[in-house]
């Protein structure tokens, strides 16, 4: 399956998937700001949501570009579990907004974690966004192979940014 989605089928079909997780959810995005996400019939702040994952025993991983926004991080410390047990790593040059669920699903697009990009915003807030949904292995697998490539510091020794990254990955 490979299916197109734009808009608000981002957290209709991207961020309902990723809140389904029962083993992993690596995420990639360049920008973290305040996002808001239902759980049941609350709303609730999205590192509160990846804190009921990591509750499960979901290995949560997420590579963001640069620092968080102020409300996102005020978000992030109400979760203790999140400063031992997410795993998180920042890196300048990192643009792409991925989601790989359980190692089975994977989400390539245009969608920040913020609001108006994953998050709950109206239809007349939200940024236009578009992007791939898919279970296809051979596309899932070259997403994961990307992702962990950046995540273990892979380009890190030839990387012309350096200079820039406050805390390189290797």
């Amino acid at each position: 399956m490979i299916s197109y989605i734009s808009d608000h089928a981002h957290y209709d079909v991207v961020l309902k998937a990723a809140f389904m997780a029962r083993s992993s959810l690596w995420l990639a995005t360049s920008n973290l700001k305040d996002a808001y996400v239902e759980r049941g019939d609350d709303v609730v702040s999205f590192p509160a949501r990846l804190g009921d994952l990591l509750e499960k025993n979901v290995e949560v991983r997420l590579l963001h570009g640069k620092e968080p926004g102020p409300r996102f991080l005020e978000d992030f410390d109400r979760n203790p579990i999140l400063a031992t047990e997410l795993e998180r790593r920042m890196c300048p040059r990192v643009h792409s907004k991925l989601v790989i669920v359980d190692m089975r699903m994977a989400y390539i697009g245009s969608a920040n974690i913020t609001g108006a990009g994953l998050g709950m915003k109206s239809e007349h807030r939200r940024n236009f966004e578009s992007g791939i949904w898919t279970d296809q292995r051979d596309i899932v697998d070259e997403v994961i192979d990307h992702y962990a490539r950046i995540w273990e510091g892979e380009d890190c020794s030839l990387c012309m940014c350096r200079d820039v990254c406050q805390d390189p990955i290797a």
